[in-house]
């Protein structure tokens, strides 16, 4: 069985979003990050 290993993410990244910048919906399409608002930083630096 394979398993996807999720890639480790850096400090400044957004921890809600993986520092993507946006969620990949499960019906499709993608949603922008409200807590980095699509920048993909952490903002509470």
């Amino acid at each position: 069985m394979m398993y996807k290993i999720k890639p480790k993410i850096k400090e400044s990244d957004c921890p809600y979003c993986d520092g993507k910048g946006y969620f990949q919906l499960l019906l499709g399409g993608s949603e922008t990050c409200g807590c980095c608002n699509g920048t993909g930083e952490n903002s509470t630096e």
